[in-house]
């Protein structure tokens, strides 16, 4: 089993960054690919980004160019560099490990942007 722990919201101004991160109870270099989704009030949670675990990256359009996610797995840890933010990504961010043993999510944090 993986445990996900998520860590970095919070409230912020449009056009502010935050970075999200997300700490593994299991060795990073065990986990193929790790992402973030965000769920919105009244939406259905949305892919963000994934990572596998040689780097390759994948973006949702709405955030290409200004998120960036990257994992340490010697830190068993992924991360999300938000940056431009909008009142549209308001949402919980959930991060999602997916390994060997199966798939995770950890338990969210939320994001707030002030318009």
């Amino acid at each position: 089993q993986v445990q996900l722990v998520e860590s970095g919201g919070g409230l912020v101004h449009t056009g502010g960054s935050l970075r999200l991160s997300c700490a593994a109870s299991r060795s990073g270099y065990s986990i193929a690919v790790m992402g973030w989704y965000r769920q919105a009030p009244g939406k259905q949670r949305e892919l963000v980004a994934t990572i596998s675990s040689d780097g390759r990256t994948n973006y949702a359009d709405s955030v290409s160019g200004r998120f960036t996610i990257s994992r340490d797995n010697a830190k068993n840890t992924a991360y999300l560099q938000m940056n431009s933010l909008k009142p549209e990504d308001t949402a919980v961010y959930y991060c999602n490990a997916l390994s060997g043993w199966g798939v995770y999510w950890g338990q969210g944090t939320q994001v707030t942007v002030s318009s």
